[in-house]
């Protein structure tokens, strides 16, 4: 049987680092649930402001208004992954009524297509900052996230005169590259439905992952109903 409970930072922390592509917390004020199966810790679902102080203005929403899913980092033990994700807006929505919008994105260089939100219902919106540098660098094969690197900058007493990219190949990585995201896939849960209809003019179809598409999905001519 899944439970939720609120998670302790500590709990963040630990299913963030093991049970997440990021490897860590995520940044700013959040709000976490810890899920379990039965009596086992299956990881934790968060939310927060995310990195964009900006992001419901889109919507006609004030700050305090919307927030942003930051983390699915479970660890599997969990039966379905879409079940503890509609269970955390639940109780979201009872632990902070004033939400009225919650915002997530699935990144398309993790190749992921936003399949949890599609099984519960969010609304597609589209892909944004497609084929930008967003402040990342690959060092020794591996992306760094910008925050990391302002970190070593700071450790390192300044940039002393260099841009980021050779602060980075002088200390760290002498063949370091900035990162270029292809973008993310931006899913919208409103959590009223007032404004769930005034989000459906920009709702898109849902975007599939080609190589799980059927074949009537791949054929679809062959399945057109004789007029």
């Amino acid at each position: 049987m899944i439970t939720i409970k609120k998670a302790s930072n500590k709990a963040i922390a630990y299913a963030c680092k093991y049970y997440h592509y990021a490897g860590h917390s995520p940044a700013g004020n959040v709000l976490g649930y810890s899920v379990f199966n039965d009596d086992e810790f299956c990881g934790v679902v968060t939310f927060g402001s995310g990195a964009n102080n900006n992001i419901g203005t889109a919507y006609g929403l004030k700050q305090g208004e919307v927030c942003e899913l930051t983390r699915v980092a479970l660890n599997g033990k969990q039966p379905t992954t879409s079940q503890v994700v509609a269970m955390c807006l639940k109780r979201l929505k009872k632990d902070a009524p004033l939400i009225r919008l919650v915002v997530s994105y699935a990144d398309v260089d993790q190749k992921h297509f936003g399949t949890i939100y599609q099984a519960t219902n969010w609304l597609y919106v589209g892909t944004n900052l497609q084929n930008v540098k967003d402040g990342s660098y690959i060092i020794h094969g591996k992306r760094v996230h910008g925050r990391r690197i302002s970190n070593y900058v700071r450790a390192k007493g300044g940039l002393h005169g260099l841009t980021r990219l050779q602060f980075v190949q002088k200390y760290y990585d002498r063949n370091a590259t900035e990162y270029v995201t292809h973008g993310k896939r931006k899913y919208l849960m409103p959590l009223d439905k007032r404004l769930h209809k005034l989000l459906q003019p920009q709702v898109k179809p849902y975007p599939k992952d080609p190589d799980k598409l059927t074949y009537k999905e791949t054929h679809p001519e062959q399945y057109k109903k004789p007029k």
